[in-house]
């Protein structure tokens, strides 16, 4: 079989064919783009569910769940600092988003584009954080941590004493 050079395939094709069958076509090297607005979690954990439901709420549009048995890969792919993870991972308008962190401190920080900080965290799952409030009196002073460039640092404050 007699292979065809590029130029003779315009010749035969005319060029803007040929441009017209590959102008779609996605190089297969190519990684998938992130998911803008995905949550992933370990199956066993029921306060993660409560948080996204939250999250829908708040953003009106459901938020795609995915299920991970790695969930140390998916923290390390999102670039979340070991010292600030939780249960839940998230890729929510361009950022990660990790644990319980309130609807309204992800909002704020989507509406500001700061690039520099590349996500939000609640470290550990705090009593009376979203998703973790459901059939709890108690709620423990929590920090919201912006992390990216340079060390992390207190993004917000909630159900501190006033």
């Amino acid at each position: 079989m007699e292979a065809i050079d590029r130029s003779a395939m315009l010749g035969m094709f005319g060029g803007a064919a040929v441009l017209a069958l590959f102008a779609g076509a996605a190089p297969v090297w190519a990684a998938p783009a992130p998911a803008a607005f995905t949550m992933w979690h370990d199956p066993g954990c029921g306060c993660c569910l409560e948080w996204a439901r939250r999250i829908e709420a708040a953003f009106g549009r459901r938020l795609t769940i995915i299920e991970s048995r790695d969930m140390g890969a998916v923290k390390r792919s999102h670039g979340v600092p070991a010292d600030l993870q939780s249960c839940h991972t998230a890729s929510i308008g361009g950022y990660a988003v990790e644990g319980h962190v309130p609807p309204a401190d992800l909002r704020r920080l989507i509406a500001s584009r700061n690039r520099a900080i590349r996500g939000l965290a609640v470290p550990g799952m705090p009593a009376g954080s979203p998703g973790m409030d459901v059939g709890h009196a108690m709620r423990e002073p929590y920090s919201v941590y912006a992390f990216g460039k340079g060390r992390p640092s207190v993004f917000a404050s909630h159900n501190r004493a006033r």
